[in-house]
């Protein structure tokens, strides 16, 4: 039987103080079983990836949503929740904006990961919710503009509904590993999860330019690299997504067109945005640094550990695309019969660093050393070895 989202009599309390959150922190320490937490940001509207709504929900404490604008510190409810197992759904996209909090779990259930560990064709929330607990949900607000304030009540219901469900599916979903003996891979995939360093910040962030490789000149890329740190600024300045500003089309427009002045600027039909041209001095402020520094960039610098893309290995290297067809063949074959899809089997860049560069030991004890130098997991290795030792041994 499916029950729609109107037929659940959801109740919520919102926190927006330190008196609230101690309240809600007792409550929830009181509780018992896994915590379902959510968090939503305002990705597209602000400047930085910040959380701007967390909602907990446990069993015997009810369900809370807490407004991080009105409160400072948020020790409190780590120190409730901070020894019992999260649940979330795609733990990797909230983790860094909860830690930004100082909210971190000390273990984690990942439903979305599990579902695709489960070999599920859909993982989004609502369809695994509907799949396994019979209800539906509403799709809406997932993209909204979160650090707008009011926010409306039925942002809050969505919202509330996003932890509320998160207990019930935890056990639906582990019941499934279970019975298809992979509770221990997914053990292992939380953990990493959990356990994942944050990503260095780029050297020259301006390089991730969408379109940005079109620019072969140093020029061009020095008016890129002023076009996109003024823009930056101003976003950072204003907190807005600096996509808001001017997309990166714009950007690579501006630097590829080379403008000789403020009015050919203006008059570039593929400079585009809302701050165009209200800030359009701005623009041709960075496009003159552009024109005139003597810092020019080169192209971008080579990843000593970086692999040519694999499309082109049958001219640079055939040995090794021999090697990338017929070990991928066989590990496609292992995914299926495990049904399991086969980036989480085995990433695709693991595969693509092991068979371009092999070890000297070709042996499965070998494959499972460089494996693991490559960050594969233990179950991944136990699985996948002795399949990529096999397949070496008739392979150049």
């Amino acid at each position: 039987m499916t029950i729609s989202q109107a037929e659940l009599d959801i109740e919520w309390t919102m926190v927006t103080d330190a008196e609230g959150l101690l309240a809600a922190s007792t409550a929830l320490a009181a509780g018992h079983g896994p915590v379902g937490v959510d968090a939503e940001r305002a990705s597209g509207f602000r400047y930085g990836g910040e959380a701007y709504l967390v909602q907990v929900h446990r069993a015997g404490a009810g369900t809370y949503l807490f407004d991080p604008i009105g409160i400072e510190d948020f020790a409190p409810l780590q120190r409730a929740i901070g020894d019992a197992e999260w649940i979330l759904h795609a733990a990797s996209q909230d983790l860094a904006c909860l830690a930004a909090l100082g909210l971190v779990p000390t273990q984690l259930f990942d439903t979305e990961l599990a579902a695709r560990l489960l070999g599920f064709e859909r993982v989004g929330l609502g369809a695994i919710v509907e799949l396994l607990l019979g209800i539906t949900l509403e799709k809406a607000h997932s993209a909204a503009d979160w650090s707008q304030r009011p926010l409306p009540a039925d942002w809050l219901e969505y919202a509330a509904l996003d932890v509320v469900l998160l207990p019930d599916l935890r056990n639906a979903v582990a019941a499934q590993l279970e019975a298809q003996q992979k509770t221990e891979f997914a053990r292992q995939e939380f953990e990493a999860t959990r356990t994942k360093p944050e990503k260095p910040r780029l050297e020259e962030p301006w390089r991730k330019l969408s379109g940005g490789n079109s620019l072969k000149t140093p020029r061009a890329l020095a008016l890129a690299r002023e076009l996109w740190e003024g823009r930056d600024a101003l976003a950072r300045e204003r907190d807005v997504a600096p996509g808001r500003l001017i997309p990166d089309s714009s950007v690579v427009a501006a630097a590829s067109a080379n403008p000789r002045s403020k009015g050919d600027l203006a008059r570039l039909r593929d400079f585009k945005g809302r701050a165009s041209r209200s800030e359009l001095d701005r623009w041709w402020a960075a496009i003159l640094r552009g024109k005139t520094t003597e810092n020019l960039p080169g192209q971008k610098r080579r990843d000593p550990d970086s692999i040519p893309h694999h499309r082109f290995w049958a001219q640079r290297d055939p040995d090794a695309a021999a090697r990338l067809d017929a070990v991928r063949a066989r590990i496609e074959q292992e995914s299926a019969a495990r049904n399991i899809p086969l980036e989480n089997l085995l990433t695709p860049d693991t595969l693509r660093r092991l068979v371009w560069r092999p070890p000297v030991d070709r042996s499965e004890t070998g494959v499972a050393l460089r494996l693991k130098e490559l960050g594969a997991r233990d179950w991944q290795i136990g699985i996948t070895a002795p399949i990529i030792a096999e397949a070496f041994v008739d392979l150049p």
